[in-house]
Formats: C-alpha cells, structure tokens, sequence
C-alpha cells in the first residue's frame, strides 16, 4: 500500500484532479445518465480546500475552488489530502475503496442533508471514482 500510495503522490496532486472531475464525468454517457434527475450543489473538501461542485441534471456544470463566504452546498463529503489519493488509486487497498468505508475509518466525514446522496448513490461513487481512470496503474 505505501509504495502504490507514494507512486500517485507524484502522479496528479488532488487539485489537478478534481479540476479534471467535470471532463471525466460529462464525457460517461451512462454516469450521466443516471444523474438524469439530479440537480444538487455538493461540497467536497479535500485537505483544507473545499471544492463546491454544482451538479445539473447529471453533469456537473462547474466546480469552484473555496472557501467561498456563505456558499450553499446540500451535503459535504470532507477528507484529508492522503485518503483522497488512496481512494483514487486504479486499484484501491482495504477500506480506502468506498466512500462509506472511508467514513467509517474516520478519514472522511459525511454531512449535510444526506437524501441526495442516497437518493443517488451509485450515481455519486461512480462520480467519485471517475479520477481512478487518470491514474496509470503502479506495481
């Protein structure tokens, strides 16, 4: 796990990532086409960098780097810079490979109105995962 996890330290910093996330989500027909139905403004911080992603009708419309004063988000998915990047791996170790995993280890934290994500789970981890295909698989 820690020679995987220092390979994609000098892949893609989570930054880089996340500002790939709209590209990667809109160009998945059938990621998009679950999300149909979904119009939602989401939280995700990474570290101490929060990202508010506004999700519309499937696709996300635009992401903006925080922290923002008075900016509303429905539900917030936090978690520390190291845990995004084993979460992001092509081929993630025990307890890194699912948001709820995470949260139960303690490295994420869910908050919010919780009814969206439920509501579109599989929509949300499918969202989550896409970067895993940015990074090139390590021995």
């Amino acid at each position: 796990m820690g020679e995987q996890a220092e390979n994609v330290t000098d892949d893609l910093a989570p930054c880089a990532v996340i500002e790939q996330l709209p590209d990667l989500v809109n160009a998945d027909a059938a990621l998009v086409r679950r999300g149909r139905t979904l119009t939602v403004d989401v939280l995700l911080e990474i570290g101490t960098i929060p990202y508010y992603v506004s999700i519309e009708s499937g696709r996300i419309a635009r992401i903006e780097r925080g922290p923002l004063i008075m900016r509303s988000w429905a539900f917030a998915i936090r978690g520390n810079e190291q845990a995004w990047r084993q979460f992001w791996l092509p081929f993630p170790p025990p307890h890194f490979h699912d948001l709820f995993a995470l949260a139960k280890r303690g490295e994420f934290r869910i908050e919010g109105d919780l009814y969206p994500l439920m509501a579109n789970l599989l929509y949300f981890k499918g969202m989550l995962a896409a970067p895993r295909r940015l990074m090139k698989d390590t021995p």
